[in-house]
């Protein structure tokens, strides 16, 4: 059946009813979105659009990052017929505000760190609070064409006139249609293993992501997960946890990844390095075999890449392909809808961006050029004033859209990306070069990091030179010596620079900004003033965090003293570095970095393997829980009455409280979590989690080979019973609490409360140690009633060394529960909750 309009989508969510659509990221907790709830607010916010007179036609500027709210607002619109103005969640207010100039949008729907007082605005997660008042009935959609406009992206840069690339009804339509038929073909199968899960890191604001997060897989009741976390260990981690079927990104992220696997089998890396050899040509099951201990780490369930945004190189498609993986490719840009091309799944063409999508036409120009006709290809470019395009068509008079890129087609009809023809390099001999080609023989070099090759003006036409990121050392010659006997004479690079930052300036897609590059190599050739230089990727995180405008950093900069950066700004800045470079460093090692050239050299240098702690998920299944229960009634509560039978009082402080909730507690002794649960009521003592000191929680689970045999074997039984019987999880003093904060998150939205002792050590003198500002960050992204207790009169019984304390002499208070307002500063949050503990 022939999908006629966009509105049968939302039909789809309506059948699909609580079958789960989305999981997204709140802080530390993962929230689920059922198909249902994301129709409901789609209906809500028509009514709201409809309540603000926002009519067909009309503009809204749609800005923040990837959410389920994000999707239903899209749709809204569409129930609508209202424009969608899609913007990346990175864009600079500066250039929003010129496209909301040009547009001259109704509203704008945010995340709260977009807010503009300029214009009528709803922020993304309060949207459903917001909206509570509008019924969740289907709302009759508004009559529309194929002709008429879905949405207008905004693709130009910072620098230049915004530019819109209008994109209607009929567009989406025409793509979303072959790919439905091919779908159908294989739903029979989709069966047993569904539902297929997408991990989702491409933006919903660029077309590609929206194909990907939004039309493809509600057609077979697929689940999407968002995040924003890029570097590799999250990103695994959250394809194992989540049980993802197929990961969707840009090719950076498939590039880092390749690393991180390479990085982790160092070890072992001449034994890798010959089965990968050996594995070509073998057939897939062997191949799985082959390398089951990476399909282990990845899941079982995962299966596939979906790359698009860029194009792929060669080399990381066949390392994925050659683990066993389906890498499929995308082609297309956003003229065009997305896509012109794709791999099919279960034919891969290798090196190819996939065959023609059907209802489409591809030729190639004389000079390689591909040029594109069909029902895909927009409309044309916003002209600033009305939603009448033609005055600034997409497509020449025969319909055909110059795609600017160069390209190739088989036999068979698979189709080859070869570069951009506006980056293709003409030499003085008249030969073209592709940077492409050139930077996939740099990157085949083992002290290669990152290339890009630009073109340096040379007698009116070009010579390339290459900017290369090195993983160590700093002699290219012998580097691009060896790069060059791989390729043909005309393409040989002559020209090259050491680039002097950790990483190039990149897009929202991660393609790196060639224009800047150029500049910057072009200012370093001529010998300028590094005053000239862009400011670095590193300089531009710091500023973001410390809401200052980026500048050039001078290495001896120190980080706290020079760039006032608090100690939550660097867990921010950590975090920020591991996206940005998409890599996974070291807590320790970061935590003793003083200076801006310590943190390059960190950044530059080898990466040592980061302390892993273990997080034992099996301990809040059955049987454990069970056991765990018997336990505590039949042995712990006994022996804490048998030790110091404690007085508790405020328990009619949670009387309403359901859980789960944040415990938080002064910490005395080894024995205070028993105190605790004793004095909890039974719904919260039941599923509660006990942060514990990491260090030496990891000590017991791995110890040194100098503790013995027996002596380990002891140490791993204790561990065993401590995580089983006391539902403990490691909470590290000095470092590694990110990870420790996102279990609490993965325990709370399991139903459990969580236990934390916000000292972080027993205190030595009775009195209460100054709270970590961690806490503060803890409360902040959990958004959980907190629940403050006090233990009074075990530390007197403790000096006195007395085995068992007289009944009643120990004392646990509990407080009134608490909460703060999202956003709050964290430091503040923790000298808050210390006053109240103190004054229990």
């Amino acid at each position: 059946m022939e999908r006629r309009s966009l509105f049968e989508c939302l039909a789809h969510f309506l059948q699909r009813g609580h079958d789960t659509a989305y999981v997204q990221h709140r802080g530390y907790r993962t929230v689920r979105w059922s198909y249902r709830r994301v129709a409901d607010l789609a209906f809500q916010f028509a009514r709201e659009l409809d309540a603000r007179k926002i009519s067909k036609g009309d503009r809204i500027l749609l800005w923040g990052p990837n959410s389920a709210e994000w999707v239903a607002v899209f749709l809204g619109c569409a129930l609508r017929a209202v424009v969608v103005v899609p913007m990346d969640d990175v864009a600079t207010p500066d250039f929003a505000l010129r496209v909301n100039e040009q547009v001259a949008s109704k509203l704008l729907v945010c995340s709260a760190a977009h807010a503009q007082q300029s214009i009528p605005t709803l922020t993304l997660k309060t949207l459903p609070e917001a909206l509570a008042s509008r019924s969740p009935a289907a709302y009759p959609p508004a009559e529309v064409k194929p002709t008429d406009t879905l949405e207008i992206v905004f693709t130009s840069g910072t620098t230049a006139e915004p530019k819109g690339v209008v994109i209607t009804h009929g567009n989406v339509i025409a793509n979303v249609a072959p790919l439905e038929l091919e779908i159908r073909k294989y739903l029979k199968y989709e069966r047993w293993v569904h539902p297929v899960r997408f991990l989702n890191l491409l933006p919903l604001s660029h077309v590609f992501g929206q194909f990907l997060g939004i039309f493809l897989p509600q057609l077979m009741g697929g689940t999407v997960i968002f995040q924003e976390a890029l570097n590799p260990s999250e990103v695994i981690g959250t394809i194992r946890r989540e049980r993802v079927s197929v990961l969707v990104a840009v090719p950076r992220v498939l590039q880092s990844l390749k690393e991180k696997i390479e990085r982790d089998l160092e070890e072992n890396g001449e034994e890798f390095r010959r089965r990968f050899r050996t594995s070509a040509g073998k057939p897939f099951l062997r191949r799985w075999w082959t390398f089951r201990r990476i399909h282990r780490q990845f899941g079982w369930k995962f299966w596939a890449f979906i790359s698009g945004g860029a194009a792929l190189d060669r080399d990381t498609e066949e390392f994925w392909g050659r683990l066993g993986y389906a890498v499929i490719q995308g082609y297309g840009l956003t003229e065009t809808t997305s896509l012109i091309s794709v791999n099919h799944p279960f034919r891969l063409g290798k090196g190819s961006i996939g065959k023609v999508l059907a209802g489409r036409e591809v030729k190639l120009a004389p000079d390689g050029e591909i040029l594109v006709r069909g029902g895909g290809v927009a409309a044309g470019y916003w002209n600033g004033s009305d939603l009448h395009p033609a005055a600034s068509p997409v497509a020449n008079q025969d319909g055909w859209y110059r795609t600017g890129d160069v390209g190739e087609l088989d036999g068979e009809g698979n189709l080859y990306f070869k570069g951009r023809k506006k980056d293709v390099i003409v030499t003085s001999s008249g030969m073209n070069i592709y940077p492409e080609d050139v930077e996939a023989a740099l990157r085949r070099q083992p002290e290669v990091r990152d290339v890009v090759v630009i073109p340096l003006p040379c007698d009116g036409n070009a010579q390339p030179c290459a900017a290369i990121i090195l993983r160590e050392g700093d002699d290219l010659a012998p580097i691009v010596k060896r790069a060059n006997e791989s390729l043909a004479e005309y393409q040989r690079v002559n020209a090259w620079v050491v680039w002097p930052e950790e990483d190039f300036p990149r897009t929202s897609t991660q393609k790196p900004r060639r224009n800047v590059i150029q500049q910057a190599v072009q200012a370093q050739l001529a010998q300028k003033s590094s005053a000239h230089m862009p400011a670095s990727p590193l300089a531009e995180l710091i500023a973001r965090i410390t809401k200052r405008a980026p500048t050039r950093l001078p290495p001896n900069s120190n980080l706290e003293s020079d760039l006032n950066l608090s100690s939550l700004d660097r867990v921010e800045l950590l975090s920020a570095l591991e996206d940005r470079y998409q890599i996974d460093l070291s807590e320790t090692r970061f935590a003793a970095v003083n200076t801006v050239s310590e943190l390059e050299r960190m950044l530059q240098g080898k990466r040592p393997q980061q302390t892993h702690y273990h997080y034992p998920r099996w301990v809040q299944r059955w049987p454990v829980t069970w056991i765990r229960l018997a336990v505590h009634y039949l042995l712990l509560r006994p022996a804490v009455f048998l030790l110091g039978w404690p007085r508790v009082s405020g328990r009619d402080n949670l009387r309403e409280e359901r859980g789960p909730v944040l415990v938080i507690c002064n910490h005395i002794d080894d024995v205070d979590p028993g105190f605790v649960l004793t004095a909890l009521p039974a719904r919260l003592r039941h599923n509660l989690a006990v942060a514990t000191g990491g260090e030496a929680l990891e000590i017991l689970r791995t110890p040194p080979a100098a503790r013995g045999f027996m002596p380990g074997v002891y140490d791993r039984v204790k561990w065993g019973l401590g995580v089983s019987l006391l539902n403990l999880f490691p909470l590290p003093r000095e470092a590694g609490f990110r990870e420790s904060f996102a279990y609490a998150g993965e325990a709370v939205d399991r139903g459990y409360s969580v236990l934390v002792f916000p000292e972080g050590r027993h205190t030595t003198d009775g009195k209460m140690l100054p709270f970590r500002a961690v806490i503060g960050l803890l409360a902040n992204n959990l958004q959980i009633s907190i629940v403050p207790m006090r233990i009074d009169g075990l530390f007197e019984a403790k000096q006195a060394r007395r085995k068992i304390a007289w009944p009643g002499h120990v004392k646990v208070k509990i407080g009134a529960p608490v909460q703060f307002v999202p956003g709050s500063d964290p430091e503040w949050i923790a000298r808050e909750l210390e006053k109240i503990v103190q004054k229990l």
